[in-house]
């Protein structure tokens, strides 16, 4: 016999609801602390390097190997999200992150800052994969695009207590007593999620893991990335996110007081313009996704076109300086580049199975943040060899910009294909399943 409507109780499509929303809302938590810890050096960056004695490039290698910590550990977070389940990353991932953060507060020495960051990098690399896990254990599939634009906008808040909290209290009570204090917050929600969170809801409990070993582990990677989906999805994260991660996470506070003449706390300002911008238009982009999927290539290849006319308008502007309005126009653009970066996930979820989520979304969260560190190094070598010209250094974004344009053109035609056979063998499943 067959039915046509068992779709509710496939381990795939849970029901959601309002426990679901309290279980989904205790792994944001998570995230929304990791994401404060990962952005306090962009509003502490020239605290920093006064801290520490160092220059521009030094000053990037914060940035650069807590980013290079977090890309290389995409891959394994997926493998062991699929292996582990969400709640023992997430802990181990909450215990990493605060201990990298509480090191920094008190690190003496540059190096021991670096490895604090390194530490911390690891953490947060546990956290996004584990959330999106999470979101698909417990929201049916049609929430899928919504739920992820929803988590990266709780992110973006928590990049909004960095530029609003962070920065007034090392002002008012320095270096160490802010990281201190702050640290606090991943001791609370590492309580939470000990206490509460659950991988999944009852009778939705994922298939048994395959035995682990290398085997396993090639097998999961090589499926995962023949998928044109998955790789579809990395490289629109790889070229959506990177320009406005950039600017927040460390050079938009020295370009906006050095190369623009403005005060701490305009550039303080623009900061935070730019993570409204982003939380905004991440609930644009998830209902329009949501409703629309044929929108997303539009989405993310638009969010590139304006990024990289408005990053090209300001940095070359005839004169000392760009004015005020330019500026406001910039940061309300690189608000968009979270929420396009999210539409990469949306192209490598429907191409894989349950059982390789973590593996895929792994690889599709590796580009933006190759992406993202490739232009913090490049944009510190060349302001120390070119004596602070933001115009030469800034213009390294649009090396990245055209390198990933040229992979999603060419990947996307295949990628579509491929995900509307899947769709064809998943909707004839659905209406024969045995009961």
């Amino acid at each position: 016999m067959t039915s046509a409507a068992p779709t509710l109780s496939l381990p795939g499509d849970p029901p959601g609801g309002r426990r679901a929303v309290w279980i989904w809302g205790i792994g944001v938590a998570v995230y929304f602390v990791a994401i404060i810890f990962r952005t306090s050096l962009g509003v502490a960056g020239l605290d920093a390097a006064d801290r520490f004695d160092v220059n521009a490039s030094a000053l990037s290698t914060f940035s650069i190997l807590q980013l290079l910590v977090y890309a290389g550990m995409q891959i394994p977070v997926g493998l062991m999200v699929d292996r582990l389940g969400t709640k023992k990353v997430l802990a181990l991932g909450a215990v990493l992150f605060t201990l990298g953060q509480l090191g920094f507060a008190l690190s003496p020495s540059y190096g021991m800052a670096l490895a604090s960051r390194a530490l911390l990098g690891c953490g947060d690399a546990m956290t996004f994969i584990s959330v999106l896990r999470l979101g698909s254990r417990w929201f049916p599939a049609r929430r899928g695009p919504m739920i992820s634009q929803v988590a990266a906008l709780f992110g973006m808040a928590g990049n909004l207590v960095s530029t609003l909290v962070i920065a007034r209290a090392l002002h008012g009570f320095g270096w160490t007593t802010t990281f201190v204090g702050s640290s606090l917050a991943g001791v609370v929600v590492l309580v939470l999620l000990l206490l509460f969170l659950k991988d999944h809801p009852e009778g939705h409990e994922p298939p048994p893991a395959e035995h682990a070993g290398a085997a396993f582990v090639r097998k999961q990677i090589a499926a995962s990335w023949r998928e044109p989906g998955t790789r579809l999805g990395m490289w629109v994260h790889f070229t959506t996110q990177f320009p406005g991660m950039v600017f927040l996470l460390l050079w938009g506070m020295p370009f906006l007081v050095e190369a623009q003449g403005l005060s701490r706390g305009t550039a303080g300002e623009l900061l935070t313009l730019v993570v409204l911008s982003n939380m905004v238009v991440g609930l644009v982009y998830g209902q329009v996704i949501a409703r629309h999927h044929a929108a997303r290539a539009p989405l993310a290849l638009g969010t590139v076109a304006m990024t990289a006319l408005l990053w090209a308008s300001t940095i070359f502007y005839p004169g000392d300086h760009a004015p005020m309005w330019l500026l406001i126009t910039l940061c309300v653009v690189l608000g968009s580049c979270g929420p396009a970066s999210m539409i990469g996930f949306d192209f490598g979820r429907p191409a894989n199975p349950p059982e390789r989520q973590g593996t895929a979304s792994g690889i599709v969260n590796m580009g933006g943040f190759i992406a993202s560190m490739t232009t913090l190094f490049a944009v510190g070598v060349l302001l120390d060899a070119t004596g602070d010209n933001y115009r030469v250094a800034f213009s390294s974004v649009f090396v990245l910009e055209a390198l990933g344009v040229a992979q999603i053109l060419r990947l996307h035609a295949r990628a579509t294909r491929r995900e509307r056979d899947h769709h064809v063998v998943s909707r004839v499943e659905a209406v024969h399943v045995p009961v």
